[in-house]
Order: C-alpha cells, then structure tokens, then sequence
C-alpha cells in the first residue's frame, strides 16, 4: 500500500521540480527577449542538463558510499542523515522567504553582464550550478525522508519520483496561466507548509533513532491517543510520516517537537514574507 515514504518523496520532488523550473524559466524568458541569435538559449539548456548530470552523479556517490557504512554504524549514519535533511528544509523555506523576491533581479542581473561581454559560458555555468543545487538539495532531503521511512518497497520512493516530477510539471505550466485560483503566493505557501511539516517529521524521526540506540535520554510517555489515531495503522502512519505525529509521545520528542515549531517561528519572523509572486506576477510572466 502506498504510504508515508511516497508522500514524502512527492511533497519534496514537487517542491524542487517547481523551483527548478522556475529558475530555468526566468533565464530562458530573459534569453528570448534580449538574445536575437538564440546562442545563449543553446548554452542555458546544455547547462541545465549538464547541471541534471552533476546532480544524478552526486546522488549516485552518496548512494554507493551509503552502503560501505558498516551495519552498527548505519543507524547512526541514517538518523544523522534524516536530521540533516530537516534543518536543510528550514533553510531552504527560511532563505525562499527572504530572497525569493530578489531571484529574478539577481538572475538577469547575471544575464546582462555575461551577455554584454558575449561569455556564454557564463549562462552555462549560472544554469549548471542552480539546477545542480537544485538537485543536490533534492537528493538529500530524499535520502533523509527514506532513512527515515520504515517501508521496505522500492516501488514508493520511484512511484513517489515520477509522481512529484509530473506534479511539478503540471503545476508550473498552471501557475504560467497566471490563474486567479492557483497563483504563485499561494503555492509557495501551501508547500512551505507542507514542507516545514515534513522537516518536523524527519526531526522526529531522527530523535526516535537516536533514542533507541541510547544516545539520548529515555523518558516516559505522557498519553496515549492509538485509539483515536494509531501512528502505526495505514491513516496514522500517513500523518505521523507527514507531520511527526506521535500517538505515545515521551517527554522528550515532545520538547524536541514544540522547541522545533518554536524556532521555525522566530526564524520567519526575521525574513521577509514570501514574495515570490513578485517574480512571476508582478514583472513579466515566465514563459519558457
């Protein structure tokens, strides 16, 4: 049955896949409009593959070393993995928020100068390094949402790939009819959500790991609500792989979990709301 780790892994490749886009879409847009030889185009999509490929050899590394980790050491490896993969989620919200509202001037920015100077390379290597970094974030906040995961099916993390790639792509090419219903704004809000609640369950995750192999304290339950909603039935397994939800919380997960939500308020507080929806809606509509 599909389950948490497909949720998981959709949630994170539709947030990236958008950005992505996004960032391809600004520069290719920008490419049309002030490049009559079509030259630079040619050098932005040979970066972007060539940022795919960084990307996917990236993930290759870290997926082969992965398995020369002995087995006592694993689950220390994963719970490290699974608790990077939560702080790299609220940096990456916390830096949208404040920056997000500047990436197209700083992309175009880019733009002129490599174009004023007719250094193409230089549109290669600025569309290289953002799809690689892209992918880079991708595949370990991936490889956090797995360690994580207690399911053993190999379909749900490519079922969950494909499925976020094609959500990703349907979704840009709905936001670039500047639709009244689905805007920009409110898109990175919803998966700025969904995404914050998704980091706190991979913290959760990753203080349980660290818990049973006796690296952190062990302290008692404070209730028990597995007869409304079990964290181990098919519904509780859901949320508690999409939320951090605990239906026996001990003290401890419980602080872990409040001084999260906690800090995640006081960090977006000092950046800027979301302004995204200043790129795309407010100067010109992206067009690839």
């Amino acid at each position: 049955m599909i389950g948490s780790q497909f949720g998981n892994v959709v949630i994170v490749v539709w947030r990236e896949g958008v950005e992505a886009l996004l960032i391809v879409g600004i520069l290719n847009a920008w490419l049309r409009n002030n490049d009559a030889s079509g030259i630079g185009r040619r050098y932005l999509w040979a970066g972007a593959a060539t940022g795919l490929l960084l990307a996917i050899g990236f993930g290759t590394t870290i997926a082969l070393s992965s398995t020369t980790i002995p087995v006592t050491s694993r689950e220390i490896y994963e719970a490290i993995a699974t608790l990077l993969a939560a702080g790299l989620i609220v940096h990456m919200v916390s830096w949208m928020r404040g920056q997000g509202r500047l990436l197209r001037d700083e992309l175009e920015a880019a733009l002129r100068q490599e174009t004023s100077t007719a250094s193409w390379w230089g549109v290669f290597t600025l569309a290289a390094l953002a799809i690689a970094r892209e992918g880079a974030e991708t595949i370990l906040f991936l490889l956090g949402a797995l360690s994580a995961s207690e399911s053993a099916s190999p379909a749900e993390p490519v079922l969950g790939g494909i499925a976020g790639v094609g959500l990703a792509l349907a979704t840009y090419a709905l936001l670039q009819l500047g639709s009244w219903i689905v805007t920009w704004r409110l898109f990175f809000r919803v998966t700025e959500v969904m995404m914050l609640l998704l980091a706190a369950s991979l913290l959760m995750s990753g203080v349980d790991t660290l818990s049973k192999l006796g690296l952190l304290p062990s302290t008692a339950r404070l209730w028990d609500s597995s007869a409304t909603l079990s964290d181990h039935g098919p519904i509780g397994a859901l949320v508690a792989g999409l939320t951090g939800y605990r239906s026996q919380p001990t003290l401890l997960e419980l602080g872990f979990y409040a001084a999260y939500w906690i800090c995640v308020v006081l960090l977006l507080r000092k950046t800027t709301a979301p302004e995204q929806v200043v790129v795309a809606e407010n100067r010109a509509e992206i067009q690839r």
